[in-house]
Order: structure tokens, then sequence, then C-alpha cells
């Protein structure tokens, strides 16, 4: 018989090519969103800030109808300041503070209106409201900064005064994470991220640089290393679990006592939480100990894929750096994602509200564009995460059916994407748009769950959770659908032909 010849296959075709354009159709109204938001002037209200009264700051103004002290010249005042800066409406997500335009920020803490009337005089920044002057300050406290004036510093590009404090960007970051149930919470692990972020930092930089050099020396000791992982994972989940037990009961038997009142909360959620790590490692353990128990067979298939894994990390050492590249594509993509989401909380026309300040506002069907951006994140993220998949499935699949090595082509990992560009992504569109669907429904009942908990009853609360659940795992199943069948094996097929299929089967 003859041998059997596996090659490229030739005539090629581009995949899902609806998908393709509805996907440039989405995008083309993703741009049309960001344009939107800036030829309505959106982009310098954003850069360069606003007051109450509808002036931008660093610049001369159009006076507004039935608007006062609007059509101001604030060329010289070029900072937003707030009287209260941490004074937020958590369920509008905005700073109910009055906002003004100053010549400087406060670098150092003012404690009285005479500080305050020192720095306006020294710097020739007014902090007070604009018909005060700076001599009558100290008469009319109801119009000045809230007592005492933290700290702050212009944030980068932006020109708003932001507060030094941390605890002040804890309370900031609460008034945009609406779906966190509980913001005491949130504010203390942000000032607990923040207090321990060299540390963090140091872990993330030490377990790239392991594997890395696992990655490097996998293919010498992929057999040793499947039983020494194997080893590993079973004495990390019982030693994991004994300290988890053992940190649980000396903090039982601890006296409350000596535990400080404003501490006896915090000391609760602590035993509350070691119980629930402890019971959930038992768990894990024993689930853990009945897989390796029924899967002890296929260690011998573990080291087969771990020592072709090591030999594709060798031939294609680039592989390593498709991570970083679409970390990089995420990170500039969500840039411009929240830039545009800027733009529209400032877009729209002037309308005074119920103090007599001025909000902009956009109605119509535009008011709703927000929506549809925020299906943009979810699905071009996805997106761009399936571009590294197709990537990579593509150099692996070129690597391993070509049986003479030497015959590789110079640059494995360029030749998959010019394939996944010219042919496959319409099939990288139709499956992101898929978990996409998933998702959305997920995030909408999160946060209504959110709103409404502690008001709906037993229930609707178990059918909410129930929901959210049985979405969760179906995201998950897509997921691993959409990686392993959906993408990679339309490519295989696209790419490679195989001869003497009824023999295979």
């Amino acid at each position: 018989s003859s041998k059997r010849e596996w090659k490229p296959l030739e005539d090629r075709s581009c995949t899902d090519i609806p998908w393709l354009l509805l996907f440039v159709v989405f995008c083309v109204g993703m741009g049309f969103i960001c344009g939107f938001s800036v030829a309505t002037g959106a982009a310098a209200r954003l850069v360069s800030g606003y007051d109450s009264y509808g002036n931008i700051c660093g610049q001369k103004n159009a006076k507004l109808e039935a608007i006062p002290n609007s059509g101001m010249d604030h060329t010289h005042r070029k900072y937003v300041f707030f009287l209260d800066p941490c004074k937020l409406d958590l369920i509008n997500q905005k700073i109910k503070s009055v906002a003004l335009c100053v010549a400087a920020c406060p670098r150092e803490e003012l404690k009285t209106l005479g500080d305050v009337q020192k720095f306006a005089e020294m710097n020739g920044s007014a902090l007070c409201s604009y018909h005060i002057k700076p001599s009558e300050y100290t008469k009319s406290p109801d119009f000045c900064p809230k007592l005492p004036v933290p700290a702050s510093a212009p944030i980068p590009f932006f020109h708003r005064c932001a507060p030094v404090n941390i605890s002040c960007y804890a309370k900031f970051a609460e008034a945009l994470i609406t779906f966190v149930s509980d913001n005491s919470v949130l504010h203390r692990l942000i000032s607990g991220v923040m207090t321990s972020k060299e540390i963090i930092l140091g872990l993330c930089l030490l377990s790239l640089v392991l594997s890395m050099i696992l990655m490097v020396i996998i293919r010498y000791i992929s057999r040793v290393l499947v039983w020494i992982l194997t080893i590993l994972v079973i004495l990390g989940s019982l030693g994991g679990t004994g300290v988890l037990w053992w940190l649980y009961a000396k903090q039982r038997r601890s006296p409350k006592e000596k535990v400080l009142p404003e501490q006896l909360q915090i000391a609760e959620d602590s035993l509350r939480a070691l119980l629930i790590y402890a019971i959930s490692a038992t768990v894990f353990t024993v689930i853990l100990f009945l897989i390796m128990l029924v899967m002890r067979k296929r260690v011998a298939l573990t080291i087969a894929l771990f020592h072709v894994a090591g030999k594709v990390f060798i031939h294609l050492p680039l592989l390593v750096f498709q991570p970083f590249w679409t970390f990089f594509a995420l990170v500039l993509f969500w840039a411009y994602w929240i830039m545009t989401l800027l733009f529209l909380g400032t877009t729209g026309s002037a309308v005074p509200n119920d103090q007599g300040f001025v909000e902009f506002r956009v109605s119509g069907p535009l008011q709703y564009m927000w929506w549809y951006h925020v299906v943009g994140l979810i699905w071009i993220s996805e997106f761009i995460l399936a571009c590294q998949q197709m990537t990579v499935a593509g150099a692996v699949v070129t690597y391993y059916f070509t049986r003479d090595k030497r015959n590789l082509p110079f640059t494995p990992i360029l030749a998959s994407v010019n394939r996944l560009i010219r042919y496959h992504l319409g099939t990288v569109a139709k499956g992101s748009f898929i978990i996409t669907l998933v998702k959305i429904p997920r995030m909408i009942l999160m946060y209504i769950h959110s709103q409404l908990k502690g008001k709906e009853n037993a229930c609707a609360r178990c059918m909410l959770k129930s929901c959210i659940c049985c979405l969760w795992c179906l995201e998950k199943c897509l997921n691993y659908l959409n990686q392993v069948c959906i993408q990679p094996v339309k490519s295989l097929n696209q790419d490679w032909k195989m001869q003497h299929m009824a023999e295979l089967k």
C-alpha cells in the first residue's frame, strides 16, 4: 500500500462569512457611539472637566439659558474641585458635591476656613463659590468646601482634583461597582489589596518565572513531573485542609474578651470564612482522591501529552509569548472601551436638575447606547480570546501533523495568524457570540439579585440563584465546546487533508 500523505489542503474557503459581516457591522456601531460622544462635545468635558454650572474648565464658555454662573471665562482655572469629594450617590453612580473650576488643587490638608482663605490669597485658587470673595470665606461657610479639606492632586490628563487619601479611592470604586451588595466588603478588599500590593506583584512575577522554567524543562522530566505533580497535589490538598481546620479550631478556642469591640464583627466574619474554606477544602480533597483513584490508568497518556507539549515549546518557542500579545490587545480594547464609556457619561445636552445645577443627558433612543456598548465589551473581548485559541491551535496542528519536522514553516505562528485572518474570522466571531449570548442573561440576573437582596422572598432568591448557576454551567460547557470543537476542529478540517479516512474510523 502507498504511504499515507499528510499535507495542507490546497483549496481553502472562508468559513461563516455572514457572522463576519455581522461582527464588522457591530464594530462599526461601536465606532459610531465613540464618534457621536466626541462630536457632541463630550471629549472636551471629559478631559478638561466642567463645573456644576456647565462651564468647561480651562476655556471661555457660552451662556446657558436659565443657568446662573454659566458662560464664565475659566481660561486660568484648569482643574475641577469638588467641595465634598467623598459625598457619593451610589445609586446614580455620581458625586453629589458641587464642582468648581479652580486654578490649583490643595496639595496639603486645609483644616479651617482661615486656611482655605490663606490658600486662595497665596495661590490665587478660590475654593469657595464664585460669588464669594476670599476675604468673606470665614463669614460664608455654607458656600465653602467641607472641612477639613483633604489633600488632593490633579489626575493626569483629566484635570480633576482627586483626594490623596486611600479611603476615598475605595468609595469611588464603590460608586462604580453597583452589583456588589456589601460595599463595606469591597472597601476592606481594596484597602487590603493596596496595603499588600508589593507582595501581590512579587508573587505574580514569581509565578511567571516558575512557569517559564517549567515550560523549558517539561520535555526532559515529563515522566517524573507527572508523578511529582500528583504527589504534590495530594500533599498540598491534605496539608491545606489540615491547616484550615487547625486555624478554625484555634480561633474558635481563643477568648473573645481580648478582642476589641470594633473588631468583634471582623473576628466573627473571619471565623465563619475559615469554616467555609475548611469544609470546601475537605470536599475538594475527597473528590480529588476519588478522581485520581478512578483515572490512575490514564497517567501514561498524561505523560505522553506532557512529552509532546515539551516538544512543541522547543520547536515553537514564540508560542510562550502568545498570552502576552493577547493581554496587550485586551488592555488596548479595554482602555478604548472605558474611554468611550466616560465619553457617554458626559455627552448630551445641558439640563438643569432639581438643585439648579447642570447635568448632561441624552434623550430619545440614543440614551440606550451604553447597553450596546456593554454587549460590545463582552463580544469583542471573547473574540480576542478566541483569536488566541485559534492561533495556538493552528500552530500546534501545523507542528503535530508535519511528520518531517524539517519541513515546518519558517514561522508556524504567523502562518496560523495568516490562515485565521484570511479564512476563519467568521468562525471566531460566531463562537464568541455564542458565549456572549449566555453571559449577558447571567449578568442581568446577577444585577437583579444584587438589587433585590434582602427584599425578595426565599422562593425568588432560590430561583434567581438557580438560574445564575445553570447559566454559569452552560457558559463553561459552551466555552469548552467552543475551544475544543467549534474553532480548532473547523480550522483542522479546512487546513489538513487526511487520506484513508475510513481506515482511521
